[in-house]
């Protein structure tokens, strides 16, 4: 399981140079890893864990296959892209189509550079794209409501659940909030799913500041950090302009390059690692001579669904899962040591995967 996630910004906030940096590296890594590139403007990058090249080098795999996660870059938004403006109605399209977005706000002066509004203000870009967001999902919610009408006067269940959901949105959005803010029953989940309201995505802010901001940020980005705190998103300050320079370098290279920026690891590893954060996703890892491979999971996930992922003849066929945790497996040497310590347990249907578990599933057919 990989996860989608959707790069908005306004037009000059250095958008497509982070998506450039993003591509760069992914095509970097094409040696190593599976990617391919989808469309112009969808790219596959790996996501960085350290925990995978450790628990190859004591299995001597012969292969290291990390988890993946999609980067989509939407072109860049404007106001009045509700009304379909500026191409508005596709890269609305393209958003809801993510599992999440990685908001781009520019957090950087620059005379050479123009800002569509004449000024550098990312907490106001940000309301800008969300208002955007908001006005589209009335829209769609009003043109649902109109269609839902006669299921509903027919007592349609699956309608009239619709019905109560989407006018609970519609309440909060009148009221200048995002729909993610409507508190949804553990019954009504999946449905609010279903409706793919934009507003409803977990949103990363990504704050662009200038090269030599990147290890510390600067007056803007802590206002965007406050904006974050309020709203419960995630956040993450980079230097676009940097991560362009180091998807260029070596890995050698890249870490001296880092290092001399006083920075401990790149803008863009931060960048996955906070949206697997936002969506609560973790890894798991299933490990032998034949490779090392990390497998990306929900949290709460239980064994068998974790088998699933894998194939899913190994969830129906679910018997038990031959479990290490990751310190152990290390600390112990491996497979072999682990299961001479008693550290390797077996675990039943209703084991809840833990972040860093080294797994063997056992499963019939």
């Amino acid at each position: 399981m990989g996860f989608k996630m959707g790069i908005v910004g306004l037009p000059n906030v250095g958008k497509s140079t982070l998506f450039n940096a993003l591509t760069r590296t992914a095509a970097a890594q094409a040696a190593n890893f599976p990617f391919c590139t989808i469309e112009p403007n969808v790219g596959e990058v790996a996501v960085p864990d350290t925990r995978l090249d450790a628990l190859a080098g004591i299995a001597k795999s012969k292969a290291i296959v990390p988890t993946r996660m999609t980067f989509v870059d939407i072109a860049g938004l404007v106001k009045g892209a509700s009304q379909g403006e500026g191409l508005g109605n596709q890269f609305l399209a393209n958003i809801r189509e993510c599992d999440a977005i990685a908001h781009v706000l520019r957090c950087f002066e620059d005379p050479d550079v123009t800002h569509v509004d004449g000024r550098v203000d990312p907490v106001a870009d940000a309301q800008t794209i969300e208002t955007e967001l908001m006005l589209s999902d009335l829209d769609s919610i009003e043109r649902r409501l109109q269609n839902l009408t006669r299921k509903v006067r027919g007592g349609d269940k699956e309608a009239v659940q619709q019905e109560r959901l989407l006018k609970e949105a519609q309440a909060v959005l009148e009221q200048g909030l995002p729909a993610r803010t409507v508190d949804v029953s553990e019954d009504d989940q999946k449905a609010w799913r279903m409706l793919q309201l934009l507003t409803t995505k977990p949103i990363l802010y990504v704050c662009n500041v200038a090269e030599d901001e990147a290890a510390t940020g600067n007056a803007q980005s802590e206002r965007v950090r406050e904006m974050a705190a309020e709203q419960n998103a995630g956040m993450v300050v980079i230097s676009a302009q940097i991560e362009e320079e180091i998807a260029q370098l070596d890995a050698e290279e890249a870490a001296e390059f880092l290092s001399e920026l006083g920075l401990e690891e790149a803008g863009l590893d931060r960048l996955i690692k906070a949206g697997y954060d936002l969506l609560g996703l973790m890894t798991y890892f299933t490990v032998g001579p034949k490779e090392a491979r990390a497998w990306t999971v929900k949290r709460g996930t239980l064994a068998p669904q974790a088998a699933g992922v894998i194939h899913g003849d190994f969830e129906r066929g679910f018997i038990r899962a031959e479990t290490t945790a990751f310190d152990d497996y290390v600390a112990l040497g491996g497979e072999a040591g682990a299961k001479e310590a008693g550290k390797m347990r077996v675990e039943g249907k209703s084991y809840e995967v833990k972040d860093g578990d080294v797994m063997h599933f056992l499963h019939s057919g």
